[in-house]
């Protein structure tokens, strides 16, 4: 069966009967299409009559509301899809005028559309393809040479079981009264509106809070993204997308869904952004977790002499297959989490070291745990060269970087044994780039030569990964070495608090040590896979189980040829 990269679902079952099937019919979708798969809701549609049908408006109520929200919830088993629900069609009841005329124009063009209409006998039959295909050329941009397949029988039955009819579906949006609300009310809708968020690795949680929006939004949508000093409290920054990759993502989806509003995309410096200042806009779309940040823009409004906006509460989206130290709810700090141990850029090519020799270099913040990873990978087979010791090698009295030392430092930064006092070097380099850079001419280059002598020595014992444990692997330029960057991150607050037990310094010079070193951020920014102690003892050791299995599946995957 031939696997389509992008596809359109239109669904016809009317929605209270819809629901029960949607998971089969997401899972034979999810079958032929892997990227992006657009929903079209048309509920009553028929493909078997002699008319062809044209695309009509959809009344927006809650039901509808909720319905796309069930779909986004059950697309989530299927995270290879990028599934977007398209709400040209769907109306408030303020603003119902005719559909508009001209094709849709999509980010990726379906190359197949599916639907769950179903034929009397349940075959391909061609009548109905051809209806459908029209019918998605006449909606929206597809590609030349479009597909079209029925899916059913292949979702199941054409009857859902007994009692599944006029299913019930969870309440998307919270209501504000306690005044019982229909399913079938109508949604009503504004002119202009906001929602905000980090929108990092746009997810299926984030797709509902924003498809609300753009519902109840008939000409503009303002969207904040937040950046800088709030990104700063968020699990695994280092991990977050850069903001201007998060806002060209958003801006695809929100174009794709609902094309005639008009979308400011806006970063979001402060808690309350434009929604706490902006005299035009009418609503605020909250999740249950930022309800109380919504309260606060309303307040800070009224202290401005600015109305309130209308608060839509929008219940979270739970994650049935999260994980220990994971939120029970959708959420893009859960994929960050799952993205530890994984590899985030392809590995460099080492020519110059035999095949089936692997070489890792592990780095990380004062107070990382680094070291405490490197011995996890030392118990899983890893030969670990370690470049603190290699430097007391350096520097020992007849170490290769003895002498140049004191020549350039001068004897008084000897013990009266002869030994380098490395507490009055310090204090000499700490604070002086040029006397720094001196230091690190003569030194680098030495320790580097030594680690390649361990590396030899590894490949005598017959090792297969050696890993090279350096805070200043990438300020020595020791990356040309290895195939791979290892980065251990953790929040800078828990590396102060480390430092300062480990070390017995105060907290201003803990901070000063990780102010003279590459940033966690910086560090990742070069790294191909990332790892973080900031757990229990436990939940590290299986991320570097992770990380070694996966190393070693590339490992027995890489040519073995130069």
């Amino acid at each position: 069966m031939a696997v389509f990269r992008s596809g359109l679902l239109v669904l016809t079952t009317p929605l209270t009967s819809l629901a029960p099937r949607l998971a089969p019919i997401l899972s034979s979708a999810a079958r032929l299409v892997n990227h992006t798969l657009y929903v079209h809701l048309q509920p009553g549609m028929s493909l078997g009559g002699p008319a062809q049908p044209q695309s009509s408006p959809v009344q927006a109520t809650f039901e509808v509301i909720d319905f796309i929200t069930h779909l986004y919830a059950g697309a989530d088993v299927h995270r290879h899809l990028d599934v977007r629900i398209l709400l040209t069609n769907i109306r408030t009841k303020s603003c119902l005028p005719p559909l508009p005329t001209s094709v849709q124009n999509l980010a990726h063009p379906p190359e197949v559309v599916l639907t769950d209409f179903q034929t009397l006998d349940g075959s391909q039959y061609n009548p109905a393809k051809q209806q459908l295909e029209r019918y998605a050329t006449s909606c929206y941009s597809c590609c030349p040479q479009l597909s079209s397949v029925l899916l059913y029988p292949d979702y199941g039955p054409a009857v859902p079981p007994v009692g599944s009819l006029g299913v019930h579906l969870p309440s998307t949006v919270r209501p504000t009264s306690s005044v019982a609300r229909s399913a079938k009310q109508p949604v009503r809708g504004h002119q202009r509106g906001a929602v905000g968020g980090t929108f990092d690795r746009l997810h299926n949680a984030h797709k509902v809070l924003l498809s609300v929006a753009c519902i109840l939004a008939q000409e503009q949508l303002v969207v904040g993204v937040a950046d800088k000093d709030l990104l700063k409290s968020k699990l695994l920054p280092e991990l977050l997308q850069p903001y201007t990759e998060r806002v060209e993502h958003l801006r695809e989806f929100l174009v794709d869904i609902k094309p005639s509003l008009t979308f400011d995309i806006i970063p979001l410096l402060d808690p309350y952004g434009p929604a706490g200042s902006d005299p035009s806009l009418e609503f605020l779309v909250v999740s249950e977790e930022t309800y109380r940040g919504g309260m606060a823009v309303n307040r800070f409004r009224l202290e401005n002499d600015l109305e309130e906006l209308t608060l839509y509460q929008i219940q979270l989206l739970k994650d049935l297959n999260h994980k220990e130290k994971e939120e029970d709810k959708v959420s893009s700090s859960n994929f960050r989490q799952q993205m530890l141990g994984n590899l985030l850029r392809p590995p460099y090519k080492r020519p110059e070291l035999p095949p089936g020799f692997y070489v890792i270099g592990l780095t990380g913040i004062s107070g990382s745990g680094k070291s405490s990873v490197a011995q996890r990978l030392k118990g899983l087979g890893a030969y670990i060269i370690d470049s603190d010791h290699l430097g007391h090698r350096a520097y020992a009295p007849g170490g290769p970087a003895y002498q140049p030392v004191v020549e350039a430092f001068g004897t008084d930064i000897l013990h009266k044994d002869g030994i380098i006092n490395r507490k009055v070097l310090g204090s000499r380099v700490f604070g002086n780039k040029k006397q720094l850079k001196i230091l690190t001419d003569i030194v680098w280059p030495v320790i580097a030569k030594l680690a390649r002598e361990e590396m030899d020595q590894a490949m005598a014992e017959g090792k297969r990964v050696c890993v090279i444990d350096a805070a200043m692997l990438l300020e020595a330029g020791w990356q040309n070495m290895v195939h791979e960057v290892w980065t251990v991150v953790i929040p800078e607050t828990e590396a102060i608090r480390r430092i300062v037990e480990r070390d017995g310094l105060s907290e201003a010079a803990a901070q000063s040590r990780l102010q003279s070193q590459m940033s966690g951020q910086q560090l990742v920014d070069q790294s191909h896979v990332v790892l973080s102690t900031m757990w229990e003892p436990h939940v590290t050791q299986r991320q570097v189980e992770k990380a070694w299995a996966l190393l070693q599946k590339r490992i027995s995957e890489a040519p073995s040829g130069p």
